[in-house]
């Protein structure tokens, strides 16, 4: 067995951070005196780490520093407010509520996150309690959508496709539940509920984790939830609708800094299977590992990924079983063969209806081509079912009745809402993060910028007659991943304000990791780059070959199957 010696906080040693955590009484730090502060739209220092756990992240508004900063005037901070929704699903009456709050409190705008719920962005600190008690009001909440805790827990949102289906979905409200903080702060300070002393954590500890914990569920053959850029993943093994169990995937994770060999993006690893009885135990002892093995020194080191690397595969196996009792048993054969969404309508063995709408980028809002936010509120008026949040940043409109269905489609077509029929299915495949101007990480537009440099891109596959064939293209404003830019057959990494990183050979299955190609260049550069290999892709690909696997066989790029791979020189 490992004789690796687990962590011991120590304040001298570690991060401020976790001095903050210790300190914060559980999670309450001084927020309450930080929201009655009239002075300033912020928060203080410290309770900006603690306010994450209550799923909340302090911005300012980018574009307007500078003229702010000429009238002396503090940056417009705001803050973003994520929702907790394991799987993804919400009502139609919880719908409009959060519809509501985005109008009341949010610019009438809500975005889809990677992560598969709802995100507000640019509420201002005065209305921060209001809009976190309405979205509770809608028993919804945002407890732990943040901060160094298991979030959202992912799962394919359209169950109703089959009985295991609708079982797995059921295991994402499994975990995330039982993986909640202990405790009360959160409702003590946004829905003044009585004051309860916290008297432990019994998962977390004073010290929580060391990072942001992620946990997916993919049903094979989809891997519609990037099941490998997960610190946990489960892989649903079945005898035709009968859940045998879960294969156990550990340390995915995508974030990684610029120029910095410690830090890179993996794809999780299979270490074992786990029946369905076993499964809460299993995976809250591999939290508990990484709680107990994490790196508390360097954040930037400490998700699970780097444990399991520090520790080998053999050596954190070793102290799971400690932790369990028993070894896991031996993973079971699996296959993926499909990545994304299914865009249209589907229509189940029970009689209903879905429509899985394609949502650019995941913003929810009116814009002069399509008034994406007037609709689906629209449509919230008059179903009766759920809307729910695909892992892609797409919105599914479910369980729509047969005398339903054309009133439903007559809405999106007035609103000029897609249901991903025209598009290419290059664009289908693309997901950008947030970046400017709310984002404080972003070092480079994505959102906004992603769907021009999409028509330049689309140009180029038609040029050459592959505008047919699905490629995976992921953009992100800054190195640490929040569109999972490392599983893109064409990642862009934001560099500097119109400059990326260019990324090329994940797989289309999403087990791969990519690489970098071509570093600090813009948009010219970037269709230059591309161009040849989009005209060599389609003379000399394979049958069936997806294009991450062409650009490595011809050698633009070699496979990255570890660290030390993805830093190591681009070709052979």
């Amino acid at each position: 067995m490992s004789k690796v010696k687990p962590t011991e906080y120590d304040p001298k040693r570690h991060s401020e951070v976790e001095t903050i955590k210790v300190n914060s009484n559980y999670l309450r730090g001084t927020l309450e005196e930080s929201l009655k502060a009239e002075v300033t739209g912020a928060i203080a220092d410290d309770d900006q780490m603690l306010i994450k756990f209550h799923g909340s992240y302090m911005q300012d508004d980018r574009d307007l520093r500078a003229e702010r900063r000429k009238q002396k005037l503090e940056p417009l901070y705001s803050f973003m407010i994520r929702a907790r929704l394991p799987g993804g699903v919400a009502t139609s009456d919880q719908y409009k509520v959060l519809s509501d709050i985005a109008q009341q409190y949010g610019h009438s705008s809500l975005r889809l996150t990677t992560r598969q719920t709802f995100q507000w962005h640019g509420i201002f600190k005065r209305d921060l309690k209001n809009t976190i008690a309405g979205i509770n009001k809608a028993l919804v909440d945002s407890i732990a959508a943040c901060g160094d805790v298991n979030r959202n827990v992912m799962a394919n949102p359209l169950y109703e496709t089959s009985k295991l289906q609708a079982e797995v979905y059921e295991w994402s409200k499994k975990i995330s539940e039982h993986l909640l903080p202990n405790t009360n702060a959160y409702h003590e300070i946004w829905l003044d509920g009585e004051k309860v002393e916290t008297t432990e954590e019994p998962i977390y500890g004073k010290t929580y984790l060391p990072r942001k914990f992620k946990i997916a569920i993919a049903v094979p053959p989809y891997n519609d939830v990037d099941i490998y850029a997960n610190d946990i993943g489960l892989v649903a093994i079945a005898e035709g609708d009968k859940l045998l169990g879960f294969n156990i995937l550990v340390g995915g994770g995508m974030g990684s800094s610029h120029n910095d060999p410690e830090t890179y993006p993996r794809a999780a690893t299979v270490i074992g299977f786990s029946k369905p009885k076993d499964a809460l135990s299993v995976v809250e002892n591999i939290l508990k590992v990484q709680r107990d093995y994490g790196n508390r020194e360097v954040r930037k080191l400490a998700r699970l990924k780097y444990t399991v690397d520090r520790l080998t595969e053999t050596g954190f196996k070793e102290i799971l079983t400690e932790y369990l009792g028993y070894e896991l048993e031996e993973e079971r054969p699996f296959k993926f063969d499909h990545n994304g969404d299914r865009f249209g309508w589907i229509k189940t063995d029970d009689g209903q209806w879905h429509l899985t709408l394609y949502i650019h980028s995941g913003r929810i809002k009116d814009s002069d081509e399509s008034r994406v936010f007037s609709g689906l509120r629209a449509i919230a008026n008059i179903h009766d079912g759920e809307f729910r949040c695909s892992p892609n940043q797409n919105i599914i409109i479910s369980n729509v009745s047969d005398s339903n269905k054309d009133k439903v489609q007559r809405i999106v077509d007035e609103h000029g809402i897609s249901i991903g029929q025209t598009e290419t299915p290059t664009r289908l495949n693309s997901l950008a993060c947030v970046a400017f101007p709310t984002c404080a990480l972003a070092m480079a537009e994505a959102e906004r910028y992603l769907p021009r440099l999409m028509d330049k891109i689309e140009e180029q596959l038609e040029k050459y007659s592959i505008e047919d064939i699905p490629i995976n293209v992921r953009m992100t404003g800054c190195p640490n991943g929040c569109a999972r830019p490392y599983l893109g057959e064409i990642g862009f990494v934001g560099k500097a304000p119109g400059k990326y990183n260019l990324y090329l050979g994940a797989s289309h299955q999403g087990d791969r990791v990519n690489k970098l190609y071509r570093e600090n260049i813009n948009e010219n550069q970037i269709l230059e780059e591309l161009e040849p290999i989009f005209e060599s892709y389609a003379s000399g690909r394979n049958k069936g070959e997806f294009f991450g696997d062409f650009v490595i066989r011809q050698g633009y790029v070699n496979a990255v199957q570890s660290g030390e791979d993805f830093h190591s020189k681009r070709s052979g």
